[in-house]
């Protein structure tokens, strides 16, 4: 009778239903395994973000043909790579960016679009002269762009070349032109020396082109080549505006080197202004001089002629026997004595003659001169000097300032004059001021803070990442991969059945304690309820209490399942 009731109250344990799946043995293990495949993939996709590499930038702003070689070449090194937002850049990992950019510079890349010369190594065979003729001037043109890339400031280059074909007529012949245009790094610009040294190496390339027939311009449409603009003074070239500047840089730096010792290296500022000719001048000049005193001019030449003659005029005795030539001589000579007499007498008488010439030249003075100044000689330097009033410290250490005395100033000045080379026949200048200076502006520098310096920060991001990995991955880990295994091995299942008979005892002994409690108190109330109805009750109460103590005391475990089937409708 006891058994049949028991066997009533034991009803057929429902199976549980997930998503409309019932949760047999076979599909709960299944599920469980699918679980934890996913927990596993999680965790690894975490602790893949966390060892991610720190991509940094290739190269950037490169035409699709370049892109396309360098991608090649990274594949076949291996070497990953990725592009950034706008597809503008190429992106590696931080610690292979040098070496990449080096293997990809051994095979000339980035090329940026400029074809030198190696386009002359595909020549076709029957290429026409034209062909031939315009690839010559792409290659020309590619290898200049190369050349002008070389420029710190230049980031690309085209060169466009407009080469006239030949003539043998002279009136027909043309001059070549080129143009240029720039494209430079952000933030940089070109000196006129650098605009003027481009346009000479594109001049000097091409056979017969002219400096004034290039034209530089930059990506802003900017003019650079205008020659107005070159320099303030188009008389002069870069170079020797160049020459003049460090001139005059040299002569300020000589005043402030020699006056800082004295007042202080911040107490002292120079300026010069140079006046320098470089106009070439040659001079020859004869002089002549009047002659010194005889005694001290040199003789070149003298020349002496003496003559001895005697006079062609008549003397002697007049008459016709003194004019009559001599007889002619006869054997024996019977001459009269009065006429030889005569002769010998005027031969005697005759005067002698005598002519003396003397020609002597002398050296005239004459002085030869011939003069060559080259280009930049000083014609003229103005030099402005300010010093600082002096500082000085009391006793007490209060710092106090004063003006220059006359004595100290002239020291000032004439070492001033003597660092510049001053030369009054030049009309040279110089003024020396004393007066204080302002005070500069304090620039408060702010020490950033520590977590707000860029290696910190960068520190903490690198930290954060990876601890961030693993926090994750435990937190997966804990509460859905070691349940998830713990199921599927049956670990969970051996825990759940001892944690569920000791809950069926303790919620066993609490109804106990509850019934027993309850039979308390009604036994109370009954005590206190003389009808008969009352009594019926209790009656029916003690026999229903006896016949369960008899058969928990007979067979305990039929007890123990109608009271686990309570436990589970509840």
């Amino acid at each position: 009778m006891a058994t049949v009731n028991d066997a009533a109250l034991i009803e057929p344990t429902p199976v549980p239903m997930v998503f409309g799946i019932p949760q047999t043995p076979g599909v709960r293990t299944i599920m469980l395994s699918v679980g934890a495949a996913i927990a596993i993939a999680i965790m690894a996709g975490i602790w893949m973000w966390s060892q991610a590499p720190d991509y940094r930038v290739l190269f950037s702003n490169f035409n699709d043909r370049d892109g396309g070689a360098i991608v090649a070449s990274l594949q076949q090194q291996n070497i990953p790579y990725k592009y950034s937002d706008g597809g503008s850049a190429i992106l590696v990992p931080a610690n292979q960016v040098h070496d990449a950019r080096l293997k990809l510079a051994s095979q000339g890349l980035p090329k940026g679009g400029n074809v030198g010369f190696e386009l002359m190594e595909n020549q076709k065979l029957g290429i026409s002269q034209f062909l031939e003729q315009v690839n010559f001037q792409r290659a020309l043109e590619g290898e200049l762009a190369r050349s002008i890339q070389a420029v710190s400031a230049v980031q690309t280059a085209r060169v466009h070349l407009a080469i006239p074909k030949a003539s043998v007529f002279v009136r027909e012949q043309q001059k070549p032109t080129a143009s240029v245009l720039l494209n430079l790094y952000p933030s940089r610009v070109l000196d006129q020396q650098q605009v003027s040294a481009i346009i000479h190496l594109v001049a000097s390339s091409i056979p017969e082109l002219s400096a004034k027939n290039v034209t530089i311009v930059d990506q802003n449409g900017n003019l650079l080549s205008d020659p107005s603009k070159q320099n303030a003074n188009p008389n002069l070239d870069p170079t020797q505006l160049k020459y003049v500047q460090e001139y005059q840089m040299g002569v300020v730096k000589k005043i402030e080197s020699i006056i800082s010792p004295i007042v202080g290296a911040q107490n002292v500022r120079a300026e010069a202004s140079a006046d320098i000719d470089f106009s070439r001048t040659e001079q020859a000049a004869e002089i002549y001089r009047p002659n010194t005193p005889p005694e001290a001019s040199s003789i070149r030449s003298q020349q002496t002629s003496e003559s001895y003659g005697k006079s062609n005029t008549a003397s002697g005795v007049p008459g016709a026997l003194s004019n009559q030539p001599p007889a002619p001589a006869t054997a024996p000579i019977t001459t009269p004595a009065t006429a030889a007499n005569g002769a010998a007498a005027s031969a005697a008488s005759a005067p002698a003659l005598t002519q003396k010439d003397a020609t002597i030249n002398y050296e005239v003075d004459k002085t030869i001169k011939y003069t060559q100044q080259g280009m930049g000689g000083l014609k003229r330097l103005s030099v402005a000097v300010v010093v600082n009033y002096k500082s000085e410290t009391d006793k007490n250490g209060k710092v106090t300032t004063r003006p220059l005395t006359d004595v100290e100033k002239n020291q000032i000045t004439d070492l001033a004059r003597e660092a510049m080379g001053f030369s009054k026949e030049r009309g040279d200048t110089l003024n020396v001021v004393n007066t204080p200076f302002a005070a500069p502006e304090k620039v408060v520098s702010e020490d950033i803070p520590l977590w707000k310096q860029a290696d910190v920060i960068q520190t903490a991001k690198e930290f954060g990442k990876y601890l961030i990995g693993i926090l994750a991955m435990f937190y997966i880990f804990k509460n859905y991969l070691k349940p998830t295994l713990n199921k599927i091995t049956g670990k969970d299942q051996e825990k759940t059945e001892e944690e569920k008979e000791k809950e069926k005892e303790q919620n066993a002994l609490e109804k106990s304690q509850k019934e027993a409690d309850d039979e308390d108190g009604a036994i109370v109330e009954l005590e206190g309820t003389v009808d008969a109805q009352g009594r019926k009750q209790l009656s029916s109460y003690e026999i229903n209490m006896d016949m369960a103590k008899q058969l928990a005391a007979s067979d305990p475990k039929i007890v123990a399942n109608v009271i686990k089937t309570w436990v589970s409708n509840e």
